[in-house]
């Protein structure tokens, strides 16, 4: 039944965002309850990891006797979190070999998380659609309606020119006056070098940055049953392939691409983590939850 709510290409033929966000949500909230790993309740806000001079009273006796971990409950009203996306709107986001392109997974994942951090723990949260430029930036809000601002935002976010990490990060390095969360949703066709390069700089001043890689079964292990010609989509050009170079010479490639992203991103003390397009999203949403509750 949970898979049903997680499905993307279930969630495709949703026609509302609003509506996937809270199928998704409802779905996966009542996945926690079942679970003995991991709790989640609408009576508190978050889990905080406990350090030495916390109160004791505070600390959930129950998770320390599954995990004998100390973890404290920090019930709503005492502490509010800033959570902002940056989502990739480039032209390579709307591809898709199946019933839903990286582009609509993206929305759904990035609504699902504005859902859970709204409704569930109360945080303020931004959207920045960019490409090689900003497209679109809301401010994180807790303001009444925040989250029908942010879906819209997201309703009107459509692929189109290049990927460009330069400019949209300085341009937000600019608004990071307050400590929170940074999620960067993409498919990240770029070199891991330059794509660190210019993320780095948003872990100032005590930021969170996570990315959230998005790509399709196609992007990772390509079936041809005879020569092709594959098409960029942000550039157009053009490249003629064989089923022997996929199976070989482009899964090495690909290897070694994402491998590349994931250490260089770790060792700049950021979050990864690969999100292929016809899996279930419980896999970001538990990690939003660990990461904004503080269980490493």
């Amino acid at each position: 039944m949970l898979q049903r709510f997680l499905d993307p290409a279930v969630l495709a033929s949703i026609s509302s965002l609003d509506l996937v966000a809270k199928t998704v949500v409802d779905g996966f909230v009542a996945g926690l309850h079942r679970s003995p790993d991991f709790g989640f309740s609408q009576e508190f806000a978050e889990y905080q990891a406990y350090t030495p001079g916390d109160d004791l009273r505070h600390i959930d006796w129950n998770v320390y006797a599954r995990s004998e971990r100390l973890y404290l409950k920090r019930f709503r009203g005492e502490t509010n979190s800033l959570l902002t996306i940056l989502l990739d709107a480039s032209n390579s986001m709307q591809f898709g070999s199946g019933k839903v392109s990286k582009m609509d997974y993206a929305r759904f994942l990035t609504a699902s998380l504005f859902y859970l951090a709204i409704h569930g723990q109360r945080d303020a949260a931004g959207l920045l659609t960019f490409d090689d430029e900003v497209r679109n930036y809301i401010r994180p809000s807790t303001r009444q309606g925040q989250l029908h601002r942010l879906l819209a935002g997201l309703e009107q976010a459509e692929p189109h020119s290049r990927t460009d990490f330069a400019r949209p990060m300085r341009y937000f390095q600019d608004f990071l006056k307050r400590r929170g969360m940074v999620i960067i949703v993409s498919d990240f066709w770029e070199s891991p070098e330059s794509i660190i390069r210019n993320i780095e700089p948003l872990r100032y001043h005590g930021n969170e940055v996570v990315l959230f890689h998005v790509l399709d079964p196609e992007d990772v292990r390509p079936k041809l049953n005879g020569p092709a010609i594959l098409v960029d989509l942000e550039t157009q050009t053009q490249l003629e392939v064989t089923p022997d170079y996929s199976k070989k010479e482009y899964r090495e490639k690909i290897d070694a691409h994402l491998a590349d992203l994931r250490d260089r991103t770790q060792a700049a003390g950021m979050g990864y983590y690969l999100l292929i397009t016809d899996r279930p999203l419980d896999t970001a949403l538990r990690e939003y939850l660990s990461l904004r509750g503080g269980r490493k």
